[in-house]
């Protein structure tokens, strides 16, 4: 085979394996997955095609003011055991109410206070009060922001362990926008991943019953002091199955986790194992060995998951076993991963997006496309003829490779997707109208048309290229920054802009180099 005929397979080969693959997408899940041929997955459609869940969530900002106060009200208690001077602290509303006895304690909770994060509300006969100073408390609400964000983004967004095509971004000073397309999660799942804090413990039993009531009969006179109940529940109907007596302080806390995943016992039953850092290993030790032969429950949110009994020392690797299905036992992993929710977040606003609207949406974008595709179609055949149909055939190679291209990687189309195809229709006959003016030049100049041709591809390249590169800069900025539907455009025209160049510069060209190729013609279609 001579290289034309190397390049025309090549072409082909490529544009009908993408076409492949566009193709695909019309065929129905079932068939799909049936089929030894066709791919599994190929685009998947965003909130605004398949429907699914919309809700605005308000964080509660107050909760991490009164949280910094409760640290502030803990911090002056250990400043003044460090720096050998008597202060007492209590939160009240919006306020640090601190006890100083002597005038020399006032004076070193006042050095203490010192700085632009107190406003002092009132200094009088040992009694100081503070409240957080307006950019004190500003800070404090960005960064309870800041976190909210992040650990619902590795909860939800996170393209590897939270559902894909999903979106969690900040609305507003205090809301949180979260959507989740259709199919991809049930409500009731979405909402335990979000309503859950992901405060994980691991506390000693002292004491156990099957009940409440029972475990309150052994203590007549009250629970000892330092004490709580934890109860592990049935998950259908939250009925008490054990209830524990547990001290009121962890022996250690999530916070030293650095991984968590799902496996299976020998059983087969579902766990998840869990492993801390090299610190959180060493306290995990020291805490397992003194106990041997105790139960160590595994409270998450003050629910308890399981009590095993320690059998033996137990170092920076362990897993929690309890009464949980597989996807149950892969939630409660993605949540240990992403961390413990910092502040409540409820649920103002919720919606649930329909497909019935969607598919409208796919009905009317497909209508739209395919008849400015006849349009361009018509007007580039009338226009330039022969050289028209080539154009007309790399714009449809074009279509091919770009949907073929985003079922490869499985991306998401949205509606601005959509019109982000049908702007990139005009894109590629763009390329093409450049490159034809350009022969156009040339044959006007005199110029035959296999030379004519040669010196317009050439010098439309860079024209074509400064143009695709500065739009394609502009898509990648999209992609980066925004979100959800803008994302989605930003998807599509970044592939567009590949697919045009390609089919305007090679298989454009290659069409040219069939016809007339090395053929000496007196006259070019044009």
């Amino acid at each position: 085979m001579s290289g034309i005929n190397w390049r025309v397979t090549g072409a082909l080969a490529l544009v009908g394996l993408f076409a492949f693959l566009t193709f695909s997408n019309f065929v129905d899940e079932e068939t799909r997955l049936a089929s030894p041929v066709l791919p599994d997955e190929g685009l998947r459609l965003g909130l605004d095609l398949q429907g699914g869940i919309h809700w605005v969530l308000g964080v509660q900002l107050d909760e991490a003011v009164k949280q910094e106060l409760v640290f502030l009200a803990d911090n002056i208690g250990e400043v003044a055991e460090d720096e050998g001077f008597e202060a007492s602290a209590t939160v009240e509303d919006d306020t640090v109410v601190i006890t100083a006895p002597g005038e020399r304690d006032a004076a070193e909770v006042r050095k203490w206070a010192e700085g632009p994060g107190f406003d002092t509300v009132s200094d009088d006969a040992g009694r100081l009060v503070y409240r957080l100073s307006d950019l004190r408390l500003q800070d404090v609400r960005q960064r309870g922001m800041a976190q909210v964000l992040e650990v619902l983004r590795r909860r939800i967004a996170d393209p590897i362990q939270g559902i894909p095509d999903s979106v969690v971004t900040r609305q507003g000073d205090d809301r949180v926008l979260v959507q989740i397309p259709g199919g991809q999660i049930d409500r009731s799942r979405a909402r335990e991943l979000l309503e859950v804090t992901g405060f994980l413990q691991f506390k000693i039993v002292r004491d156990q019953a099957t009940s409440e009531d029972l475990l309150r009969e052994n203590y007549p006179n009250g629970l000892p002091e330092g004490t709580v109940l934890g109860y592990e529940r049935d998950k259908e109907t939250n009925r008490v199955l054990t209830a524990y007596l547990l001290p009121e302080q962890p022996s250690i806390t999530g916070e030293y986790l650095t991984d968590a995943r799902v496996n299976f016992d020998r059983q087969q039953r579902p766990v998840v194992e869990f492993q801390f850092n090299t610190e959180g290993g060493r306290i995990f030790g020291e805490v397992t060995e003194e106990n041997i032969g105790e139960q160590l429950a595994i409270v998450l949110d003050d629910r308890v998951y399981s009590a095993p009994n320690i059998r033996s020392r137990i170092g920076s690797r362990g897993q929690i076993e309890g009464r949980f299905t597989s996807q149950e036992a892969a939630d409660l992993a993605v949540v240990l991963r992403s961390g413990s929710l910092p502040i409540p977040v409820v649920i103002e606003e919720e919606r649930t997006v329909g497909p019935a609207l969607g598919a409208d949406s796919i009905a009317r974008g497909l209508r739209a496309s395919a008849l400015g595709l006849a349009i361009v179609v018509l007007f580039i055949g009338v226009y330039y003829r022969m050289s028209g149909a080539y154009a007309s055939m790399a714009l449809l190679a074009n279509l091919a490779l770009l949907l073929g291209m985003m079922s490869l990687f499985e991306a998401t189309l949205t509606l601005p997707g959509i019109a982000g195809i049908v702007l990139t229709v005009g894109m590629a006959v763009d390329a093409n109208v450049i490159i034809f003016e350009r022969i156009r030049e040339e044959l006007r100049g005199g110029k035959t048309p296999r030379a004519a041709i040669a010196t317009g591809f050439n010098k439309a390249f860079w024209t074509i290229m400064d143009a695709n590169i500065t739009t394609l800069i502009t898509a990648l900025v999209l992609f980066e920054y925004g979100t959800g539907p803008i994302k989605g455009f930003a998807v599509t025209l970044s592939v567009g802009v590949v697919t045009s160049v390609f089919a305007a510069l090679v298989l454009t060209r290659l069409m040219f180099s069939v016809f007339p190729g090395t053929r000496s013609v007196e006259a070019l279609s044009i």
